[in-house]
């Protein structure tokens, strides 16, 4: 076997347990993919581990390419690895230029660190922060942002720019974003999302609704299938009576009510595509 490619979207635990003896056994690789999201107790996986536990037992290897996301509960740690602390180790573990993230979430008391060469090949970028490194993604399609910090207008023209063939967007939020727009503000560009398709705006403050929804924000170009609280809805186009998020609200063809019976007369009106 010259070739490898391991690829695991749900978490394991067993990374030192199952995974590195596995890769043991293939010492004859010349090119080896991996991706993996690892949890773990007490530790990031970083570069040392890479050229540790794979890269000196493939005396082969040709060419490696990665992409690997950690997930750690903070516990009581005393030192807790930087951004710079974790690139440093990736130096030499492949010729492909590498790019690093790490976060803390305070209130989950949980951190994650994610590695990859870039070009970035996946057709998934999971849980980005504001920490994003930004680049150009033209293979995504599926993107999901996550933070405990605010998400301001500029972050989503950087995501908008960054995955050019962006299909499907999940945010996940709950602190209000700083800088407020109103239904008239012309100070910020509209960001556009030619592709998009699929919104899921699960656990958000009712600031990222505004940010997709108002026409001084964003432009959707398709018709979409909106995943957002019927309440917040409710709130945020003002009883669906609200002119600046009427534009945007014409472009949802798909949208999930859970247990609501009773919808105002001008509902339909207000959403003339919408198929519950």
């Amino acid at each position: 076997m010259k070739y490898f490619s391991l690829k695991s979207h749900s978490e394991t635990s067993v990374y030192d347990e199952v995974i590195v003896p596995c890769l043991h056994r293939m010492s004859n690789l010349e090119k080896l993919a991996l991706t993996l999201l690892i949890e773990h107790e007490e530790r990031f996986i970083d570069g040392n581990n890479l050229k540790n536990d794979i890269v000196n037992h493939m005396p082969r290897l040709k060419e490696f390419i990665f992409n690997i996301r950690t997930i750690i509960k903070r516990n009581n740690q005393l030192h807790l690895p930087s951004n710079e602390d974790i690139q440093r180790t990736l130096t030499s573990v492949t010729d492909h230029q590498v790019i690093c993230c790490v976060d803390y979430f305070p209130n989950k008391k949980s951190g994650q660190c994610h590695f990859y060469t870039y070009p970035y090949t996946m057709v998934r970028y999971n849980n980005i922060t504001n920490n994003f490194p930004g680049g150009l993604f033209e293979c995504v399609q599926c993107v999901r942002l996550f933070d405990e910090r605010p998400f301001e207008h500029t972050f989503f023209l950087r995501i908008a720019q960054a995955f050019p063939f962006l299909e499907e967007l999940t945010v996940n939020n709950l602190e209000p974003q700083n800088q407020k727009l109103n239904d008239d503000s012309q100070h910020f560009p509209i960001i556009k999302y030619p592709h998009l398709t699929v919104l899921r705006l699960i656990n958000v403050h009712d600031d990222y609704a505004e940010q997709f929804l108002l026409n001084t924000k964003t432009c959707l170009s398709n018709f979409i299938h909106l995943i957002l609280d019927y309440d917040q809805l409710h709130s945020i186009t003002h009883n669906f009576t609200r002119d600046a998020t009427r534009v945007n609200c014409g472009k949802i063809k798909h949208f999930h009510i859970d247990n609501k019976s009773d919808l105002p007369q001008h509902f339909n009106v207000y959403f003339p595509h919408v198929k519950l």
